[in-house]
């Protein structure tokens, strides 16, 4: 019987769970033609049709299928055993896939990212930044980074970066010299005022707590942006109230560009955790990631 490699094997079921050749190319790194090319010639060697192309779309044949799924384990098992071995080594090598809200992305993980790389030079860490909540295994990462949404009951929750966090409410000196100060947060619904809107479209939903009373309101005002520093630089420049992560805020607060108000209002909540599916087998990138964050604190990156 013929050998097959291992590395053919591996670029099918990457196509195959793409449904794509450019995007397993980009995935793998390798050129979309090398990608084609190899296809082809198992698909020669095994005297089978393994996946139909059109210049639309790539779709997966029954053979295919079979041979998916009976290689998807196959391929685990052999990572798994690879990975027995990495941990062997003084470093572990390997990729490491994050999906990480833009807030962690840009404000806590920056450090962290930092004395981790250094600590482990083998290690690659790619970063995707998304404020969606998706199957990370599905997407193909090893781990992701989010809020306290609900979670699935296999997947394993540690917490990264600070333990709490809070929102901070905020306009220029000049915009509440002319408009006046809200005392509570429906007073809100009279101001112009800042808002986020997230990838998918929905606009944020403001919500204030304060010795057991929740508000939700849904204000309006100049401006509903996805980018946090465009946000921030409307409030400065006085189009309004802002509600924000404090660590965008912070600069603007300090400098006294912006003024806090309704602070009794802004109770502090959990911050992030990162999170990765229960397994038998860790990768060792993402073990040696874990146990690093548990013990990682902001002065020791000093």
């Amino acid at each position: 019987m013929a050998a097959y490699s291992l590395d053919d094997l591996s670029m099918f079921v990457a196509v195959a769970e793409a449904r794509s050749f450019r995007q397993a190319a980009r995935q793998l790194e390798i050129p979309p033609s090398t990608l084609s090319e190899t296809i082809r010639r198992l698909e020669a060697r095994l005297e089978l049709r393994l996946l139909n192309r059109t210049t639309r779309s790539v779709t997966v044949t029954e053979a295919g299928h079979r041979l998916l799924d009976r290689l998807r384990p196959a391929l685990t098992e052999v990572e798994a055993a690879l990975d027995e071995v990495n941990a062997f080594r003084d470093s572990p090598t390997g990729t490491l896939r994050l999906n990480v809200p833009t807030i962690v992305a840009e404000m806590i993980l920056p450090p962290i990212v930092t004395a981790f790389l250094q600590l482990y030079p083998g290690i690659r860490l790619e970063v995707v930044n998304s404020d969606a909540f998706i199957d990370v295994v599905e997407g193909g990462f090893d781990a992701g980074v989010r809020y306290d949404e609900r979670l699935e009951k296999d997947m394993i929750a540690v917490p990264l970066g600070p333990r709490h966090q809070r929102y901070v409410v905020a306009a220029s000196p000049a915009y509440f010299e002319a408009h006046g100060r809200p005392r509570h947060p429906r007073d809100l619904l009279d101001h112009a005022c800042i808002r986020h809107r997230f990838v998918h479209g929905t606009v944020s939903i403001w919500e204030f707590e304060k010795n057991g009373e929740v508000v939700r309101i849904s204000p309006t005002g100049p401006l509903a942006a996805g980018n946090s520093r465009l946000e921030v630089a409307a409030a400065v420049a006085g189009l309004g109230v802002i509600v924000s992560f404090e660590e965008y805020l912070a600069p603007a607060l300090q400098r006294g560009d912006l003024v806090p108000v309704l602070e009794d209002w802004c109770e502090e909540f959990t911050g992030p955790r990162l999170y990765y599916p229960s397994r038998r087998h860790m990768p060792a990138p993402l073990r040696a990631f874990v146990d690093f964050i548990k013990t990682w604190r902001p002065e020791a990156s000093r």
